[in-house]
């Protein structure tokens, strides 16, 4: 394992030396597949994984293919259209076993103790006789729920990945794991936007990705791989942060995270530090005490206003709908929806609707 390591931390930090940049391939089958515009909002994980990659330094050839297995891709010749354009500095991602479970065909159907690590080996020693690096990635999970349950749906074909990818020393990256968390933490209400679950298109799907879900399970992949090989992380272009974990872990009880509709808490007050009124003020989670910043929502109604006063502590107005005549230390703005205020501590302002629309803003500042 030490050597595999080693060997991917020269060939990952190669490309930025180079003009031209190495290639990720992608075989594997509908989950990471490419769709055109009449198949939208359908999309696979593998056409959203370049948005992570400077296109400089990796670029992404995605050959994976709907209902393709580990055999039918190789009897397809799929697996040779890889082999004509892999070579040395590329990397072959590798993720199938959707349709190799599928015993009916026998076009596809493959034993998830003989035959498909048979098959996933020959992807593997391609990219060795290549000199391209293998990544094996075990199938990502399905929305698929049963009396309150996430069912496996993959089990016997995910343990063999993960035994090939420990018996020939090839890099994994455990997909079913990371989805199936990433589906838990979303719930099965949740995750529905993430799959297709189109009604207006009469679709009910839990295995194929809109192209939210591709997006994220694009980052998963990105994010496992560079925690394989943190040398990637020059390449990005956006972030990963997209850990996951079960709903609810790792959270404090004693400071419940919740959601707070603003009809509930919505105050009528006149205009604050000697404005003129009527004004709606919704104080935002105001019983949290502990949080370290204030979050408040405030309406001018029509010829309503915030008076002057001079500023203690560094604050934010911003606009979010209507029209104001805003002074600050002396000098009056027109303001309008989009413009954000800074006052620090020390300047003075206020703040008048103005026109017929309420002045709908929100206040920030340190509690």
């Amino acid at each position: 394992m030490l050597r595999l390591l080693l060997s991917l931390s020269l060939l990952l930090a190669a490309p930025s030396a180079l003009c031209a940049p190495h290639r990720i391939f992608i075989a594997g089958d509908s989950t990471a597949a490419e769709y055109g515009p009449e198949r939208a909002p359908q999309a696979g994980w593998g056409q959203a994984l370049q948005s992570y990659l400077d296109p400089a330094v990796w670029e992404v050839r995605n050959h994976a293919k709907g209902g393709r297995s580990t055999r039918s891709f190789i009897d397809e010749k799929r697996l040779d259209a890889i082999a004509a354009e892999l070579q040395r500095g590329d990397v072959l991602l590798i993720q199938f076993g959707h349709n190799d479970a599928k015993f009916e065909d026998p076009t596809r159907y493959t034993d998830p103790a003989t035959a498909y690590p048979q098959f996933l080996m020959r992807y593997v020693q391609l990219a060795r006789d290549k000199g391209a690096t293998p990544v094996l990635i075990t199938p990502v999970a399905r929305l698929l729920y049963d009396f309150g349950s996430l069912l496996d749906t993959h089990g016997v074909y995910t343990q063999a990945v993960k035994a090939l990818a420990t018996r020939e020393q090839v890099a994994l990256i455990d997909l079913n794991d990371s989805s199936t968390r990433w589906i838990r933490g979303l719930g099965e209400q949740g995750a529905k936007p993430y799959f297709m679950f189109v009604p207006e298109q009469n679709k009910a799907d839990g295995t194929h990705f809109s192209v939210a879900g591709a997006t994220a399970v694009a980052c998963l992949v990105t994010r496992d791989w560079v925690a394989l090989q943190p040398e990637l992380k020059s390449a990005l272009r956006r972030d990963i942060d997209c850990e996951v974990r079960s709903a609810g872990q790792g959270s404090d009880a004693a400071k419940p995270s919740r959601v707070v509709h603003e009809r509930d808490i919505a105050v009528t007050q006149p205009g604050p530090h000697g404005g003129a009124g009527p004004t709606t003020a919704y104080p935002l989670f105001a019983g949290d005490t502990d949080l370290p910043f204030v979050l408040r929502k405030r309406v001018l109604h029509k010829g309503a206003g915030i008076g002057l006063h001079p500023q203690h502590k560094d604050e934010i107005y911003y606009i979010v709908s209507g029209q104001g005549s805003y002074v600050l230390d002396g000098t009056q703005y027109d303001v309008a929806a989009g413009d954000a205020l800074l006052t620090r501590v020390g300047s003075s302002h206020a703040l008048q609707q103005v026109g017929e629309s309420d002045l709908v803003l929100l206040l920030a500042y340190p509690r």
